[in-house]
């Protein structure tokens, strides 16, 4: 491998997600080393590999700011998007090293001290003072043995995992947009809501069962559409048999929503498949545990806290129903249920600090939080911020050389907050 990659650095950052950006290049712009390590071939994460846009959640974030104005907004561009990434994080000075998928952790009694990855030339190591885990899953923090959850403490099951893609050949004047359950009963199509289109279709067998919502993005072309409208229920997303079936599941169903489109929507009788993703999106694994703990109650009524690294964190509580269609919540009020709406609120530093093991901070949707709070977080802007915050708590811990919990969380809310 080229010396260009050095072995010891002060932030190493696991994943290259909306999660692992933001830290990765809030580390290198506080002036640590910094190394951003993505198993895959591109950088973005979902957004790329899953084709997951428009980018969501509401946010106060200088870096998300910083970096939706490098890409040119939030209706992405999904064939140049990790290029644009790229640029912007070795423009910092962070490297990004791609086909690195972590395999161990070096671990020095509790304390994370390297990283080993696998690549076709047999494993390298790579050393740093501090590791963020921006994996989605948390994959590190499980090898480096950090308690976890998952799934909703009912049942243990986890939200459903969707096949997200674009379509073409729609009449740009008669352009058809929903996005979300409650836009459903709104919008009309030749006397009936979209939803009342959709739910009869469903019923009827022309849409799986679990389909009750299809929702609709505008991209960046005026003939396409982005589609988010599959469903697989029951998916472990750490399970490669149950991710097998899931990638195969949604790709027949998107086959079946599209035709259902082209009989349906005016202006989409000539609708066709433009692209499908390389991977199936997973909304939800592992939560590990932190030193604190975000909780449904903190989103519903717009909690503030002093130790506060995120702010105004704006998104609903987005379950997507993981027995049935629709949401999770609401169904006895509605057909396809509506997500519970937060108020602005902000996520506070012990989120990020995981229990038991030192040199290491957590970022995006594996933070500590339950199942219902963990559904608001979850998307990508807010998860962006998350990992901003954890790559200068990290940045300054390595600077100063202290514990991940000592980090004086005042000194760096300035520069996490707009200008």
């Amino acid at each position: 491998m080229s010396d260009s990659f050095a072995k010891q650095y002060d932030v190493i950052v696991c994943g290259g997600g909306p999660a692992g950006v933001g830290a990765a290049y809030s580390a290198a712009s506080a002036g640590a080393r910094t190394l951003l390590l993505e198993a895959g071939g591109r950088l973005g994460g979902m957004a790329v590999q899953a084709m997951v846009g428009p980018f969501m959640g509401g946010v106060q974030s200088r870096v998300v700011d910083t970096v939706m104005a490098a890409i040119g907004g939030r209706t992405i561009d999904f064939c140049q998007l990790d290029l644009q990434l790229y640029d912007l994080l070795t423009g910092v000075g962070a490297q990004v090293l791609l086909h690195a998928p972590v395999v161990a952790p070096v671990m020095e009694g509790r304390r994370l001290c390297g990283v080993d990855i696998m690549t076709k030339m047999g494993k390298r190591r790579f050393t740093a003072a501090l590791f963020v885990d921006a994996t989605g899953d948390g994959n590190l923090a499980y090898m480096a043995g950090v308690p976890f959850e998952m799934g909703r403490s009912s049942d243990g099951l986890m939200q459903p995992a969707s096949i997200m893609f674009t379509i073409r050949g729609i009449d740009p004047q008669r352009r058809f947009l929903c996005g979300s359950e409650e836009e459903a009963r709104r919008r009309m199509v030749n006397g009936r809501s979209w939803e009342e289109w959709v739910t009869d279709a469903q019923r009827k067998g022309e849409l799986p069962a679990t389909v009750g919502v299809v929702r609709l993005y505008a991209t960046r072309y005026a003939d396409e559409n982005g589609v988010n409208a599959t469903q697989i229920n029951g998916v472990n997303g750490l399970d490669p048999v149950d991710l097998t079936r899931a990638e195969v599941e949604g790709r027949r169903q998107a086959v079946q929503i599209v035709a259902f489109l082209r009989r349906s929507l005016p202006g989409y009788e000539n609708a066709a498949l433009a692209m499908m993703p390389a991977l199936v999106g997973i909304r939800e694994t592992r939560r590990f545990r932190g030193m604190a703990r975000l909780e449904k109650e903190d989103c519903l009524r717009g909690a503030g806290f002093a130790d506060a690294v995120v702010f105004a964190a704006s998104f609903a509580i987005d379950i997507h129903n993981p027995a049935g269609s629709g949401q999770a919540a609401g169904l006895n009020e509605f057909v396809q249920g509506e997500a519970e709406r937060c108020k602005p609120y902000e996520i506070p530093y012990g989120c990020l600090v995981p229990e038991g093991v030192e040199g290491l901070l957590l970022a995006g949707r594996c933070i500590s939080a339950s199942h219902e709070a963990h559904a608001s977080l979850r998307v990508m802007c807010i998860s962006m911020a998350i990992g901003a915050a954890a790559g200068a708590a990290a940045a300054w811990a390595a600077k100063h050389g202290v514990s991940t919990r000592d980090v004086p969380v005042a000194e760096l809310q300035p520069q996490l907050r707009p200008q």
